[in-house]
Formats: structure tokens, C-alpha cells, sequence
């Protein structure tokens, strides 16, 4: 009898767990990722290869590290269209500060000092003035990457002085194999994930993105954690800008173009809610893995990659669609 009811209360905690598994997104999302990989280890010869799969890693954690900070904006109930160009901003920085002889542990914190800059404007603008956050975005997309322009002189920018190789090995190296881009987005991912689930920060986040008024009422400092919030969003892009010039070896004004649409994939196939309130870090990551594994598998299988954005965009519809129908 013991036995029996043992059995049964193991049996409904196993079902449970399963069951709660299966109505998160980012579950379905991942187990997509890991078919896929799967499935083209088996279809191809070259996907499961050492080589291949450390381009895969590294690639797809560029796009991971601005997807993590632009789902924290996607939570407030926000959209940061600017990210793209707020990495090429932090990368012309720091490529022109090295190249005119300043050492690398000062031009990558005044590469981030860019980035952050443009986060606190986004950030004011939308939290304290009250313009909305596609207008203000959307304008700084054109500012910053003018900005970029301007300091270089349109110009490529591939010598960066005495710690080049520094450089170098920081986006295009690897530590115990694994590529160094990789490992940086699983330390921002740990640390985002702390953040947002067992911080004050992380509570005000996910309480503003739920019900601002109810926030503002409650005395949670709106204003002050939106802009905390953008400014978030453009230090990781900033990073992810001075990973790309170590990886590329050099930099030009049309980095990152184009890179926000496919961070805002990642973030809504990893399950961030575009009206707000839900996100994950871990979600961000998943699904920028599963963007690249689409980008990765058209390419080894001879397929147009002209078909990338209907394989995405397919993946955004059918994301909102499953969490539509799980919500009703």
C-alpha cells in the first residue's frame, strides 16, 4: 500500500514537472534548437565538426549578449531599436582609441562609456520626457551609427596599436576551447539571471513591464529603473561591439546593421512578451542559439540564405502564437 501510494505521489510530481516544462516557450524553443542540431549532424558532415561548431558557439553568442539585455527591455514593455548601432558606436571607439596608441584597458572602458551614454539619452528621453521608445530608438539608430561615421571618417579601422594581439585573442581567441565571445555570455547570462530573479532591480523590471501604474502607485521608482534599464541594453551592446573587433580583426561603419532585428527574434522566440512582464535570460540565449542553427543549417545544406528571414520570421509568428494560445 505504501509502496503503491509512493509510486503514485512520484508519478504526479514527475507529470508536474513535465507539464510545467512543456507550457514555458522556452522549452519548445530549445528542444527545437537541439532536434535541429540533431538533425543536421546526421544530415550533414561538416556540422558536427570541431571547426564548424566553434564558429556556431562564438557567432551566436554576439547576437545572445544583446538579446539578453534587449529582453530587459522588452519586459518594461519597451523596444530598443538602436542596439546595432550602439555596437558599431562602442566598437569604432575602441578601435580608434587603440589605434592611436591608447592600451587596451582604457579604449575598451571608454568604448563602454559610449555605450552607456547613448542608453542614459534613450533611457531620459523615454523615461522622464515620455517619448515613446520605437520614436526615441528608432532616431538614435541613425544618430549613433552617424556618430561612428563621423569618427572615422567612414573609413576602416583594422591596426590597433601595441595590444592589437590583445584585442585579437579577447573576440577571436578561445580559453580551454571554448571560445571567449561564448564564455562572456554565459557570465552575463548567470548574472542577468541572478538579477532579475533574486534582485530589487530585477522585481522593479518585471513589476514596471506588468503594470506600470500599479508599479508607480506601489512607490517603485519607474523613471529612474527604465533608464537603468536601456542603459543595461547598450552596455551589452558596447561589449558585444569590442568582442566583434577582436573576432573580424577590424571594423567599418556597417557593423551591426540589421543586428536589432535579429536580437528581437532571439528575445521573443526565447518567450519575452512584447507587451511586457516576461523574459528570460536564459530564453535569450536559447534562441539566438536557434537562430544561428537556422542561419548555420541553410548554409551547410546548400540552401539560399535568402531564406533566413522567412525561417525567422516564421519562428516570431509562431512564438507569439503558442504564447497566445497557452495564455487563453
Amino acid at each position: 500500500m505504501t509502496a503503491t501510494l509512493e509510486d503514485a505521489i512520484g508519478k504526479q510530481t514527475h507529470t508536474g514537472l513535465l507539464g510545467r516544462l512543456m507550457t514555458h516557450q522556452v522549452f519548445w524553443v530549445f528542444l527545437a534548437a537541439v532536434l535541429g542540431s540533431i538533425a543536421l549532424t546526421l544530415l550533414t558532415d561538416t556540422f558536427a565538426t570541431e571547426r564548424n561548431l566553434f564558429n556556431v558557439t562564438r557567432n551566436f553568442a554576439f547576437i545572445g549578449i544583446v538579446a539578453i539585455g534587449m529582453t530587459a527591455v522588452i519586459i518594461t514593455g519597451g523596444i530598443d531599436l538602436s542596439v546595432g548601432s550602439v555596437v558599431v558606436l562602442s566598437a569604432m571607439i575602441c578601435g580608434m582609441s587603440m589605434a592611436s596608441g591608447m592600451s587596451i584597458f582604457l579604449a575598451i572602458p571608454l568604448a563602454l562609456g559610449g555605450a552607456l551614454a547613448v542608453g542614459l539619452i534613450n533611457g531620459l528621453l523615454i523615461a522622464v520626457i515620455g517619448i515613446p521608445p520605437f520614436v526615441v530608438t528608432l532616431g538614435m539608430l541613425s544618430v549613433a551609427r552617424s556618430i561612428a561615421m563621423v569618427l572615422s571618417q567612414n573609413k576602416m579601422v583594422f591596426e590597433f596599436g601595441p595590444d592589437q594581439a590583445k584585442l585579437l585573442w579577447l573576440g577571436g581567441g578561445s580559453t580551454f576551447g571554448i571560445p571567449n565571445p561564448l564564455l562572456v555570455l554565459i557570465v552575463l547570462a548567470l548574472v542577468t539571471g541572478f538579477l532579475f530573479h533574486w534582485s530589487q532591480w530585477g522585481r522593479h523590471v518585471f513589476a514596471i513591464g506588468g503594470n506600470e501604474h500599479a508599479a508607480i502607485l506601489t512607490g517603485i521608482p519607474v523613471a529612474r529603473t527604465k533608464i537603468t534599464v536601456y542603459m543595461f541594453a547598450s552596455l551589452l551592446a558596447g561589449i558585444t561591439g569590442v568582442l566583434e573587433v577582436g573576432w573580424l580583426g577590424g571594423v567599418t561603419t556597417n557593423l551591426g546593421q540589421g543586428m536589432e532585428l535579429n536580437v528581437i527574434a532571439a528575445a521573443v522566440i526565447g518567450g519575452a512578451n512584447l507587451a511586457g512582464g516576461v523574459g528570460t535570460a536564459f530564453g535569450a540565449v536559447v534562441g539566438a542559439f536557434l537562430i544561428e542553427v537556422i542561419r548555420n543549417s541553410l548554409i551547410l545544406l546548400g540552401i539560399s540564405t535568402f531564406w533566413q528571414g522567412a525561417f525567422i520570421g516564421s519562428f516570431i509568428i509562431v512564438a507569439v502564437t503558442f504564447d497566445r494560445l497557452r495564455k487563453t
